[in-house]
């Protein structure tokens, strides 16, 4: 077994080689959380939400952290007498766990606040000062920068040349040797909230955003850990300023880099201006969470992803085949045969889909194997083959769970909504039955339309009358 990430940094295919096999270390960038999340947000926690389960599927153990950075010139702004900068952000960060939550994304081992870390910066950004690699501004503003030209491999990370890099727009360039250099302390101003600040050896202020990611993954990961994750508009300048100010401090910092593709909308990039931002709460409220995810995790991680309705309703109808496999499976097998229940011991994935799922998370191909399953299971009952059916619905779950898709573990309180909703429809279904044993056809009837006004389905067959929710 070899699992295979593409390394940013490396800009190639490496083997993963985890410096503690038993526990996989993680660090993604999570949200600064001054607005709401987009579509785009949930799909990069769907992903690394994958990528842990396979690697904890593969190694066990997993460390994952995801931050929230409840501090930033954007939440400032944001904030009103009514709410305060701080209420802002709380508010947000939980728009934010609601929408994760929603798709059945797995909470992180850890999720520090930024502002809970401040001490750790300052120790950061004094070492750096120490070290030579940054330095106090000369204006009298209490700001501190990261001096990039004291730092040789600066823009290794996305391979540019520093004279050919952007000035660095977080702070004013009054006080910098170099316009790229970066804020690492911003000193406070007369116009932001006094609790917006912090004391430090460099006046009242508080920290950069790049500085924030760097301690806190070293606080709570060490100075060395395995993969450091984040969208694919975060490489420069974010990453690229993480990875240089922990190096020159003497940190060995992440050994992969991994990041996700972009969200775009009619193969525009979503934007405020262009008016296609596609909100997370609306997206969910209007569809079923499950194919929310599916919709965001079918594609490779790495690739460009086109929303549309029809992405949805492609995923539903794709989870529609798979719901009616498992319902067709389970009905077809005896009560001595338990092991198509979806979390039963002792399933695993197939070869073909953990070949896939090993090769950089090859998640599109690992659906096409969860698919021909389903094929296969669905052929064997048919047939009346209920071991291979059996067995084709213990694979299909195991897959399920791999992907975050399997709803007996993601739809939370809705099992008692279930339990709710099939007694009333198996009590229509008795009183249908009745009235057709008294040949009461018009009642009958009445009772048919009834439930399928409601959207449901009914499957009459040699066991008896099934139902399910028309999905179409």
């Amino acid at each position: 077994m070899t699992v295979r990430l593409y390394d940013t940094r490396a800009q190639a295919l490496r083997d993963f080689a985890p410096r503690d096999p038993s526990n996989v270390t993680v660090y993604v960038c999570g949200p600064t959380v001054q607005s709401g999340p987009h579509i785009g947000h949930v799909r990069a926690a769907v992903g690394f939400d994958i990528l842990r389960r396979w690697l904890a599927h593969r190694f066990g153990r997993v460390t994952f952290v995801r931050n929230v950075t409840d501090i930033d010139d954007k939440i400032l702004a944001n904030a009103t007498d009514a709410e305060p900068w701080w209420a802002v952000a709380y508010r947000v960060e939980l728009e934010f766990t609601r929408a994760y939550t929603a798709v059945g994304a797995l909470p992180p081992t850890y999720e520090p606040r930024a502002t809970a870390s401040v001490p750790q910066m300052i120790e950061l950004i004094e070492t750096l000062i120490e070290r030579g690699h940054a330095y106090s501004a000369p204006d009298g503003s209490g700001d501190v920068y990261f001096d990039v030209r004291s730092w040789p491999a600066y823009g290794s990370l996305t391979r540019q040349s520093l004279d050919a890099m952007e000035a660095a727009a977080d702070a004013d360039p009054r006080g910098k040797r170099d316009p790229r250099d970066f804020a690492l302390w911003k000193g406070a101003k007369a116009d932001e909230p006094a609790d917006a600040a912090w004391s430090s050896p460099w006046g009242a202020g508080r920290p950069g955003w790049h500085i924030e990611c760097s301690a806190m993954s070293r606080r709570y990961l060490g100075p060395e850990f395995d993969i450091h994750g984040g969208g694919l508009d975060l490489r420069f300048p974010h990453h690229e300023n993480e990875l240089a100010q922990s190096t020159a401090a003497g940190a060995a910092f992440a050994r992969y880099w991994v990041h996700n593709g972009l969200v775009t909308v009619g193969d525009q990039k979503m934007s405020k201006s262009l008016g296609n931002v596609l909100l997370a709460d609306e997206v969910l409220a209007e569809r079923d969470p499950v194919v929310v995810r599916y919709a965001l995790g079918a594609a490779h991680y790495r690739s460009s992803l086109d929303l549309s309705p029809a992405s949805f309703d492609e995923a539903e109808a794709a989870l529609t085949r798979i719901r009616s496999f498992q319902q067709r499976a389970q009905r077809s097998t005896d009560a001595a045969t338990d092991a198509v229940a979806p979390d039963a011991a002792g399933a695993d994935v197939p070869a073909a889909f953990a070949a896939a799922m090993d090769d950089d998370l090859g998640v599109p191909q690992a659906l096409a194997v969860l698919h021909e399953t389903v094929r296969a299971g669905n052929a064997a009952i048919d047939a009346g083959d209920g071991a291979a059916a059996a067995a084709a619905a213990r694979e299909v779950s195991a897959m399920l769970a791999v992907l975050g898709l399997d709803e007996s573990k993601t739809t939370g309180a809705a099992g008692g909504e279930t339990a709710a909703l099939d007694a009333l429809v198996r009590t229509m279904i008795d009183q249908r039955a009745d009235a057709r044993a008294t040949k009461d056809w018009a009642t009958a009837d009445r009772i048919r339309d009834a439930i399928a006004a409601a959207g449901i389905v009914l499957e009459d067959g040699p066991e008896g009358t099934h139902w399910s929710v028309n999905r179409g």
